[in-house]
């Protein structure tokens, strides 16, 4: 939720940059529509429930939560630029720096 308001805060800067903020998680439609309208995000949400795109991506593996192991996908960014290249990969990274260090990328 930090993560994604950040860039949706962020994103007048973006958009002067004509770049693109794609989210992607493996929750289903119903779940991203009410995601998007209560944070009022403006950038299109990827469903991946299969995580085909986090494994791709090397971030879909076991987390922890209150002693809890699950799988599920680990907070990071991509950034791609307009020829397809990766140019900069944050795995782990936290919300705050995630936007900050996007647009300093782009």
């Amino acid at each position: 939720m930090k993560q994604a308001c950040g860039f949706r805060d962020a994103y007048p800067q973006i958009e002067e940059k004509n770049a693109v903020v794609l989210g992607v998680s493996p929750d289903g439609i119903e779940s991203h529509q009410k995601f998007k309208t209560k944070y009022n995000l403006p950038f299109t949400l990827l469903i991946d429930d299969d995580h085909k795109i986090a494994d791709v991506y090397g971030v879909w593996g076991e987390k922890s939560f209150m002693g809890k192991k699950y799988m599920g996908v680990n907070r990071s960014h991509f950034i791609i630029n307009e020829n397809g290249m990766l140019i900069d990969v944050q795995y782990g990274i936290k919300p705050e720096a995630s936007v900050q260090q996007a647009l300093e990328k782009i």
